[in-house]
């Protein structure tokens, strides 16, 4: 999207050491005022949202970055800025260019100034009220705006009301942490959620690009919220309303008790090859088709096409070689990437489905073991143009768009099986690992274990056999399936789940099912832990998805500080725990710094 005039003075945000006289700079750009500030014209509403999603273009780059960079998974190289390397080794200071969180209060001073003059009561001739979906829309992206600030800053300043004059900006406003944000945010939009859950602007296609991929559905991000509000209290409550409202999300999606199922896309062997060299994906297509048919994405930050309209991403040109970067790429996949995938075990199943063999180890390209990275991360060789001189050459599948992908569906049912596995039930969870979920596998693998008011709460989630069909192991070895429609997440990279030994719930029959829940909890967390980083690599949220891990762990710090530490490989965190100068065992470390805020 092009620069659009914003509705309200863009708000630039610096933090000063006496209350926050520095917080609020009053410098704009193009400024659309309507009389006494009064948003009751469709046209008022359209440059209002057209702002809030211009001012999210700032923030698009830096979500996936600070998100990535930070973690495990990704690496940085010689060629890399020095803000970018800093970023990586938790040495980032005031000046750094991915440090400057003015940015996402000028979207939240755009929300707000929205928020408090849209006139929600007028109605049309159909008795509709004419802007409760821009309302909701606006709602929902202020409360994720506050969540990234929260879970990246830790403790922010907290303001709902437009800061328009200088006066209001010397206000020392009160510091909320991540679960006071999180609170606050699920009251303010529960009451919307029913009415306004699934319905948005509609705008049409905007440049090529369908609108209805800019907002940040209320569902999702109350499961957001409510996951994070569990993490960091331990609340089971919360952990159990998160499971519900993503779960809402998915029977809504198309309407009332609609289907959205896992899909079937993945990345596997040929079920008869002996020779393991005939390889194939439907999964990485699926990952980044920005096409609405597709169903995966969800929720996507548009970005300029051209470098000189302003809000170009510069992902494409970070993580792939190109000759505007003379093929040399910034970020590449860490070898605790390349580690992760090859720990996991392949199950291949042929003849009739009875068959199991599994990949072996020592294959090239990646492709032992989970075979996505495999298929995201792609190696060869170019030839510059100018000196002739042959250059190794990166591509990272995942970032090849000038869009900013943030929420696609297996985000959604992933983050439900985080939930569902910390509420207490460990063993739904982890046939969302497994074998996909419908009121069959409800029946027979998750009833069963649980109390009468247990199953009860789960009898909430219904997934009807009719419309969510499991593959089965005949469906994987013949060439002519069902149409099945559901598989398990971890069959998306590794073979046949079900049927792998290695991929099992542990058992014990001395110990009853109210002592085995804390054990199977704990197993199948570090499953979601590491199928959240084979699933979604290189996609900006791996970072948050350590912390909230950590958060969940008898030693927060300890389990955090080695995740990163291990970057490198778990043989040599001794060595990377001396690069990185700060101590990640300490909390506070975590987060980013910023002089006056924290």
């Amino acid at each position: 999207m092009k620069k659009i005039s914003i509705f309200i003075s863009a708000v630039f945000v610096a933090f000063g050491l006496s209350g926050c006289s520095d917080f609020f700079d009053q410098e704009s750009d193009h400024v659309i005022y309507t009389d006494n500030h009064k948003i009751d014209e469709a046209s008022d509403t359209i440059y209002s949202m057209t702002g809030v999603l211009h001012k999210l273009q700032t923030i698009a780059d830096r979500t996936i970055l600070l998100g990535e960079v930070r973690g495990d998974l990704v690496d940085v190289t010689s060629v890399a800025s020095s803000d970018l390397r800093d970023l990586a080794m938790f040495s980032v200071g005031d000046d750094n260019m991915y440090n400057a969180p003015r940015d996402y209060y000028a979207i939240i001073n755009n929300c707000n100034f929205f928020i408090a003059h849209a006139d929600t009561a007028k109605k049309n001739n159909r008795n509709e009220y004419l802007f409760m979906r821009e309302y909701a829309a606006i709602k929902s992206i202020r409360a994720w705006t506050y969540l990234q600030l929260a879970t990246t800053y830790g403790r922010v300043p907290f303001v709902t009301e437009p800061i328009l004059t200088k006066e209001q900006s010397e206000v020392d406003y009160p510091r909320y942490d991540i679960q006071a944000i999180c609170e606050y945010f699920i009251n303010d939009l529960l009451p919307l959620a029913e009415r306004y859950g699934r319905e948005y602007p509609s705008y049409g296609t905007i440049r090529g690009t369908d609108s209805q991929f800019f907002y940040f559905p209320i569902n999702i991000v109350l499961g957001d919220l409510y996951l994070w509000a569990g993490s960091t209290s331990g609340n089971v409550e919360y952990y159990k309303q998160s499971a519900l409202r993503y779960y809402k999300f998915i029977s809504e999606r198309h309407g009332d008790n609609s289907t959205y199922p896992t899909g079937t896309a993945r990345c596997y062997w040929n079920p008869t090859s002996t020779t393991w060299d005939n390889a194939t994906s439907t999964w990485i297509s699926e990952v980044t088709s920005e096409r609405a048919r597709d169903e995966e994405l969800i929720t996507m930050i548009p970005g300029d096409s051209i470098r000189a309209e302003g809000n170009y991403s510069e992902l494409i040109n970070l993580f792939n070689s190109r000759e505007i970067n003379d093929y040399k790429v910034s970020l590449l996949p860490s070898l605790r990437a390349d580690e992760l995938s090859t720990e996991q075990e392949y199950c291949n199943v042929s003849g009739s489905g009875t068959t199991v063999t599994y990949a072996p180890k020592g294959l090239e390209d990646h492709m032992s073991g989970d075979l996505r990275l495999g298929f995201t991360w792609q190696q060869s060789y170019t030839v510059n143009r100018s000196t002739r001189e042959r250059i190794e050459a990166h591509f990272i599948e995942k970032q090849v768009s000038r869009n900013v992908h943030i929420y696609r569906r297996q985000m959604v049912y992933l983050r439900m099986a985080e939930a569902l596995n910390m509420a207490g039930y460990p063993r739904m969870a982890f046939q969302i690992l497994s074998q996909g979920i419908n009121n069959v596998v409800l029946r027979d693998e998750v009833y069963p274990y649980y109390s009468q008011s247990d199953s009860l709460w789960i009898s909430q989630f219904d997934f009807p056999e009719s419309r969510y069909i499991i593959m089965t192991a005949e469906d994987v070895a013949s060439t002519v399936g069902r149409n099945y429609n559901t598989i398990g997440m971890h069959t998306r990279g590794c073979g046949f789940t079900p049927m792998n030994e290695f991929y099992q719930l542990p058992q014990d029959s001395t110990k009853t099912e109210a002592e085995m829940t804390p054990i199977l909890q704990a197993y199948v967390d570090k499953l979601i832990i590491e199928e959240e980083g084979l699933e979604f690599a290189f996609e900006g949220i791996r970072y948050y998805d350590l912390m909230r891990y950590a958060m969940r762990q008898p030693n927060p710090g300890e389990t955090f500080a080695n995740f990163i530490y291990a970057r490198r490989g778990k043989e040599n965190r001794e060595a990377m725990k001396s690069e990185i100068k700060v101590d990640l065992n300490n909390r506070d470390n975590w987060f980013l710094k910023w002089t006056g805020m924290n």
